[in-house]
C-alpha cells in the first residue's frame, strides 16, 4: 500500500500550451522510499476549494536521474489538471504517494523495444525510452508517437534531441490535424502499425511492445501486433480510460450488502447498496483506503475479496488468474452477495 508524504514543488516547466511538467523536492531521508521503475506512477493529493483531490500521474524522469518529474495535461472539467496547469506554483506543498504501478520496463541488454503512445500517454513511455537509451547501448527503442499537431506534442524538442544523440533510438511522429515534413499524417491505426513493423522496421525483431493512450488505439495496435506474431506476454499497455463491461453491470442489483473491510489491521462493518462501488462506500463510512484515479486505470485501490462475491464494471489491469484469486479494483467493484469481506492489507 502506497504511503503519502508532504513535499514541495521544486520546478514547473511549460511543455505545451496546456501541459506542464512538475518536479518535486524529495527530502534526503525519503529518497529510498521514492525509488521507482520506468513506467510507474505517483498519486498527488491537493486540497482544492476545500476538498482533497487525488490524481495519478506517470513519472517521466528516469530512476537514475535523481528526480521525480510528472507531466500534467489540462483536460476538460479536470479539477486537478486545470489547477495544476494554471494555479500551482513553485514552493507549494502537496501530498504525493510512493511510486506504484504495473506498467514496467526494466532495461535488458540486447533487447529491441517498440512503443506506441498518443497525447499524454508519452509520459511513462519517455521514462522507458531514456532508461533504455542511457543505460543499454546494445538495445534499441522505436517510438511511434501520435498527436493532433506539433504544438500539442509534449516533449517534442526533448525527443528530437534524444533522436539526434542516440543512434539506437528510432522516432516517428504521427499528426492527425496538420501536415508536417518528416511526419506521417493521420492516426495510429492498423495500417500505420503494420507499416512500421512489417515495412520500415521489418529488419528489427522486437522483444516487447509498450502502449499508452486511448483505449481504441491500444485495442487496435494490440490486435495488429498479435496478428503479426507478438505474444500477449510481450504486449504491455496502460490506458487513459476504460470502457464498461455490460455483462458485469447486468449482475448488479438494487439490493444491499453487509460489508466487512479489513484496513490497517482494523475491521469495520457497515451496510452498503450494491449499486454503489466498494471504494466510494468505504470513503463515505470514514475509512481511508488507498485510491487514486477512481477510473479503473491504475491499481492503487487494489483489495481482495475473502468472503462473498463482487463484480467489476471496468478492468484491464488484473489478469484472469488474479480475479480468480479474489483481487478487485475497489473503485470498480460492486458486491453481489448479501455479505462480503474485503481485505486491503493482504494484497
Amino acid at each position: 500500500m502506497a504511503t503519502f508524504y508532504n513535499v514541495n514543488i521544486k520546478e514547473i516547466k511549460q511543455e505545451t500550451a496546456n501541459a506542464v511538467s512538475v518536479v518535486f523536492s524529495i527530502p534526503e531521508n525519503l529518497i529510498t522510499e521514492f525509488s521507482y521503475t520506468a513506467g510507474q506512477y505517483i498519486t498527488i493529493e491537493k486540497e482544492i476549494n476545500g476538498e482533497a483531490v487525488r490524481r495519478a500521474y506517470s513519472i517521466c524522469s528516469t530512476p537514475k536521474s535523481g528526480e521525480i518529474r510528472v507531466a500534467i495535461k489540462a483536460v476538460e472539467n479536470g479539477v486537478f489538471s486545470t489547477y495544476a496547469t494554471t494555479d500551482l506554483k513553485v514552493g507549494d506543498e502537496v501530498k504525493i504517494s510512493t511510486p506504484e504501478g504495473r506498467f514496467l520496463l526494466n532495461p535488458e541488454a540486447k533487447k529491441n523495444y517498440i512503443a506506441f503512445a498518443a497525447g499524454s500517454g508519452i509520459t511513462p513511455i519517455l521514462s522507458m525510452v531514456k532508461s533504455v537509451l542511457e543505460h543499454e547501448p546494445t538495445s534499441t527503442f522505436t517510438l511511434i508517437y501520435g498527436n493532433k499537431s506539433v504544438e500539442d506534442t509534449i516533449f517534442y524538442d526533448e525527443l528530437l534531441a534524444l533522436n539526434s544523440k542516440y543512434e539506437h533510438f528510432n522516432l516517428e511522429f504521427v499528426c492527425s490535424r496538420e501536415r508536417q515534413e518528416n511526419m506521417l499524417f493521420g492516426r495510429i491505426d492498423k495500417p500505420f502499425t503494420n507499416f512500421f513493423i512489417k515495412n520500415k522496421y521489418k529488419d528489427i525483431s522486437f522483444d516487447a511492445a509498450f502502449l499508452c493512450g486511448p483505449e481504441a488505439m491500444i485495442n487496435t495496435v494490440s490486435e495488429t501486433l498479435k496478428e503479426a506474431g507478438f505474444s500477449n506476454e510481450n504486449i504491455h499497455f496502460e490506458l487513459f480510460t476504460v470502457s464498461e463491461d455490460e455483462n458485469a453491470k447486468d449482475e448488479i442489483k438494487e439490493g444491499t450488502s453487509e460489508i466487512t473491510v479489513l484496513l490497517d489491521d482494523e475491521e469495520t462493518t457497515f451496510t452498503m447498496t450494491q449499486t454503489d462501488n466498494i471504494l466510494a462506500a468505504s470513503l463515505r463510512n470514514d475509512l481511508d483506503p488507498p485510491y487514486s484515479c477512481q477510473g479503473g486505470v491504475c491499481s492503487s485501490c487494489l483489495a481482495k475479496v475473502t468472503e462473498g462475491k463482487a463484480v467489476m464494471v471496468k478492468n484491464t489491469i488484473l489478469t484472469d488468474g488474479e480475479v480468480e484469486e479474489g483481487l478487485i479494483l475497489t473503485c470498480q467493484a460492486h458486491p453481489t452477495t448479501s455479505k462480503i469481506s474485503i481485505d486491503f492489507d493482504d494484497v
